[in-house]
C-alpha cells in the first residue's frame, strides 16, 4: 500500500527522493488569485457566490447570529463539552508560558533600549470544514490570541448544507471561549474576506484584520500566500503530514495506528515512515493494511496512503534517518527509537516533535497543551507553528539623555556624512548649538 523508498545504498539528492504531494501551493495560485480579486472588488456578494458554488449553500448573512452560537453551546454533548474544557485549559497553560517579558537594556549610561511586546489589534482565525469538522482548531487558534491580549477576534468556518451555518460543535467551541464574531464562510474567499473586509448583507461592517491564522486545504493556503503583505499570516498550514522516525525497537502497531490517524484527514494527507529496520517496515506495512480495512474513512485513508506524498523510507543507519527527517521537515515528527529524547534534540526541522511511544500526534491534535496549527510542505525549515507570539509585535523603544546623545553624536555625524545623508547628522547637531565635540 505504502510505496517503498530504499536509501540504504546512500542518500543521494534527497530533495528529489522524498515523498511530496503533486499539488503544491504554487500550482493553484492561478486558480485562487481571481477569486481573491473578486472578493476585493465585490465584497460580500463575491464571498456568498463562491460559498454557494463550492459549499452548496448561501447563508442569509455571513455573520452567525448569537442565538445560533448559544443554541450550539446548549446542545453540546456533556462528554464533548468536558473534553473541550480540558483542551482549553491545557492549551491556555501551554501558551501562557510563551508570553515574552519586556526587556530593558542600558546600552550606555543614559541610553536605554526597551523591547516591548504589544498585541495586534484584530485577528481572523480560519477553522476548516469539508471532510471533517474541527472544534479543536477553534481552541488552537483562539486561545493563543486571547492569551496574547488581542481585543478583536473573528472566526470563520465553512457553512454546512443542512443549516447554512458552520458545524454546531465549531460554534459551541466559539461560545465556550466567548467569541461572538463568527462568520459562515470557508475556502479562499473567507481568507480574502478577512484580509480586505467588507459589508455584510444586513449592512453591518466586517472590518479587515491584521493577522490571519489557521490550517486549511491547498486553496486556503494559496489565498494566505496571496494575502501576505496585506496582512500577516502564521505559516502555510496545508494538508496534514506525519513522519515517524523509528528503529527496530518501535511497536509496528503503534506506528501503523499513527500513520493511519493522520491519513484520515484528507486524501492529500501525507504519512511517512523513516526507519533503519526493513523488518519494522514490513511489519508496519502489514499492520497498516489491516487497519485500513477496519477504519471508518477507508476510501479517504487509502487515497492518502497510496498517494505519492506517502511512503516508507528505509535508511542504512540512524544518522541517515535523521538527515532524511530534517530534509523532509514534517509538520508532525514522531521519534520512536532508543534514546528518543536524545534523538529529538538532534532534529532541526519539524513543526512539532512527539517523543517516545506515549506521545502520539493525536495527543497534540487535541490536548497536549501544544498547538496543532503547524507548517507543512517543508515550511518547517524556516517557519514555526502557531504560538502566543504569532499575535504579538515587538516594538523597540529608544530613550537617550542629553549627555548620552552628546557622547555618540560625532559617530552619528560621521556615518551620516559617509552615507551622503547630511540631514540625518543635522538632526543631531541641531540639538547642540554650541557644537558637537
Amino acid at each position: 500500500m505504502l510505496r517503498r523508498i530504499d536509501l540504504r545504498q546512500g542518500l543521494g539528492s534527497l530533495n528529489g527522493l522524498l515523498p511530496r504531494a503533486a499539488a503544491d501551493v504554487a500550482s493553484v495560485i492561478d486558480q485562487v488569485e481571481p477569486l481573491v480579486s473578486d472578493v476585493r472588488r465585490r465584497g460580500a456578494q463575491a464571498v456568498l457566490d463562491a460559498t454557494e458554488k463550492f459549499d452548496g449553500v448561501r447563508p442569509a448573512t455571513l455573520r452567525v447570529p448569537q442565538q445560533v452560537i448559544d443554541d450550539a453551546v446548549a446542545g453540546l454533548a456533556p462528554e464533548v463539552r468536558a473534553a473541550l474544557d480540558e483542551a482549553i485549559t491545557r492549551v491556555r497553560v501551554g501558551h501562557r508560558a510563551q508570553i515574552p517579558t519586556e526587556r530593558v537594556t542600558q546600552i550606555v549610561p543614559g541610553g536605554i533600549v526597551t523591547q516591548r511586546w504589544v498585541p495586534v489589534g484584530r485577528v481572523g482565525l480560519y477553522v476548516p470544514g469539508g471532510l471533517a469538522v474541527y472544534p479543536s482548531s477553534v481552541v488552537m487558534n483562539v486561545v493563543p490570541a486571547q492569551v496574547a491580549g488581542v481585543r478583536g477576534i473573528a472566526v470563520t468556518s465553512p457553512p454546512q448544507q443542512a443549516t447554512g451555518w458552520p458545524d454546531p460543535t465549531v460554534l459551541a467551541a466559539c461560545g465556550l471561549l466567548g467569541v461572538t464574531e463568527v462568520y459562515a464562510a470557508g475556502g479562499a474567499q473567507a481568507i480574502a474576506m478577512l484580509g480586505y473586509g467588507t459589508v455584510d448583507t444586513d449592512g453591518t461592517s466586517i472590518r479587515p484584520v491584521d493577522v490571519i491564522t489557521g490550517p486549511g486545504n491547498v486553496y486556503v493556503t494559496a489565498a494566505k500566500r496571496l494575502m501576505r503583505g496585506i496582512v500577516s499570516i502564521d505559516a502555510e498550514a496545508g494538508p496534514t503530514e506525519i513522519a515517524v522516525l523509528a528503529d527496530e525497537k518501535a511497536d509496528p502497531e503503534h506506528v501503523a495506528a499513527d500513520l493511519v490517524s493522520q491519513a484520515e484527514h484528507d486524501p492529500m494527507a501525507a504519512s511517512v515512515l523513516i526507519t533503519t529496520s526493513k523488518a519494522l517496515a514490513d511489519a508496519v506495512e502489514d499492520a497498516v493494511i489491516n487497519r485500513v480495512v477496519r477504519t471508518r474513512h477507508r476510501d479517504r485513508v487509502t487515497a492518502a496512503l497510496t498517494g505519492q506524498q506517502s511512503a516508507i523510507v528505509v535508511c542504512a543507519n540512524l544518522e541517515d534517518a535523521i538527515k532524511v527527517a530534517d530534509a523532509y521537515a514534517a509538520e508532525h515528527l514522531e521519534i520512536q527509537t532508543a534514546d528518543a529524547p536524545v534523538v529529538a534534540r538532534r532534529i532541526r526541522n519539524a513543526g512539532a516533535i512527539f517523543v517516545g511511544r506515549w506521545s502520539p500526534v493525536s495527543l497534540g491534535d487535541y490536548a497536549a497543551g501544544s498547538n496543532h496549527v503547524l507548517p507543512t510542505a517543508g515550511c518547517a525549515r524556516f517557519s514555526s507553528g502557531l504560538a502566543t507570539t504569532t499575535f504579538l509585535k515587538q516594538m523597540q523603544v529608544v530613550e537617550y539623555s542629553k549627555e548620552a546623545l552628546a557622547a555618540v553624536a560625532p559617530h552619528v555625524l560621521a556615518l551620516s556624512a559617509a552615507e551622503d545623508l547630511p540631514a540625518h547628522g543635522e538632526a543631531v547637531s541641531a540639538r547642540f548649538p554650541d557644537g558637537v565635540r
